[in-house]
């Protein structure tokens, strides 16, 4: 297991291993950031960068190497992450990288590398779902490949892109009602596909094509009810649908005019209707399911660009926000 990861990172070069950050600066762009679900009580967090995998035990305010145990001899660059809903209990935690998918089944304290087939496909994103525990299924989106779905909590990776006529995954999102639905969308370089197999199967929705890539999905956490998802396109803006992805309005045209990298619904929504979009041009919040934004202030140092966010609860002035940026460091906003 060990050697498969060897040969991956080899394409990266030999670099300097990192095992310790201090001041929360890695020196390179930070892809994406996860939070343990008992965030709150547990503090542990974690941060994909180009650089290889962050953890922090305190809520963000310092990180070390989680891939210590792996004796690496290069950099590994982990463009995702995951962590399983059952995390207080099962510590499980996923990373996706050029060839291979880790698992970690002690909160990132060792890892068994589970590798993909030749070529080496990249890992772009990773959806785990929601019932996790007992169905043990998470997807893996690929830049090139297509998707991969797992049954067995990760061990086991085989290839389903069945109907799924472009292979440039940039997003997946599962219906929070995954359990009785079985529906995942996937955000691609010509739009948005949809399964309702379990990732199994899919087919191509009507999202215009001349809007996408879609680089960002959202699903509403009572989609069985009200059929809602966001897609953030590159350089269209944000739009939604409230018909179960078949019609698609834009929305926020007013303030969100370029790339819509990331969508956080709030843990309530939509009974209390929190939406915060992170942007080219800055993050963007609304407090109606998007009728209406307003710039959320960012207080980063100067020349620095927000990359990733990842917040454990509403979005409201106290509440802890993560954002981790395209020079490499992770800045807690409280």
């Amino acid at each position: 297991m060990t050697s498969a990861v060897v040969v991956l990172i080899k394409v990266y070069g030999r670099l300097k291993e990192i095992e310790l950050v201090t001041e929360n600066d890695f020196q390179d762009v930070v892809h994406a950031l996860a939070l343990s679900p008992g965030f709150a009580e547990d503090g542990v967090a974690f941060a994909a960068c180009a650089s290889g995998l962050y953890k922090s035990h305190d809520g963000g305010q310092t990180w070390a190497s989680a891939y210590g145990s792996l004796d690496l001899s290069a950099l590994l660059a982990t463009p995702a992450v995951a962590i399983s809903p059952a995390f207080a209990t099962d510590r499980t935690v996923f990373a996706g990288v050029s060839g291979a998918i880790l698992r970690s089944q002690d909160g990132g304290e060792s890892w068994q590398v589970s590798s993909l087939p030749t070529p080496a496909p990249l890992v772009s994103c990773l959806a785990i779902s929601p019932n996790y525990a007992d169905d043990q299924v998470l997807l893996a989106g690929t830049i090139e490949d297509g998707i991969f779905r797992s049954a067995d909590r990760g061990a086991h990776w085989m290839l389903w892109n069945f109907g799924l006529y472009d292979l440039h995954i940039l997003a997946l999102a599962l219906s929070p009602n995954f359990e009785e639905d079985d529906t995942v969308f996937a955000g691609v370089e010509s739009g948005v596909f949809r399964s309702t197999t379990g990732g199994r199967s899919w087919r191509e929705l009507p999202f215009p094509g001349d809007l996408a890539p879609v680089l960002s999905l959202a699903v509403s956490h009572a989609y069985q009810f009200d059929g809602v998802v966001f897609a953030g396109t590159e350089s269209n803006g944000l739009h939604k649908s409230t018909d179960r992805s078949q019609t698609w309005a834009r929305v926020g045209a007013e303030v969100i005019t370029g790339s819509v990298n990331q969508i956080l619904l709030g843990s309530h929504y939509p009974a209390i209707s929190h939406l915060l979009v992170l942007t080219s041009e800055g993050l963007f919040f609304s407090q109606d399911a998007g009728a209406t934004w307003a710039p959320w202030p960012l207080d980063l140092p100067e020349g620095m660009e927000a990359a990733a966010i990842a917040a454990p609860d509403e979005f409201h002035p106290g509440a802890p926000l993560l954002i981790g940026t395209a020079e490499g460091r992770v800045i807690r906003m409280n």
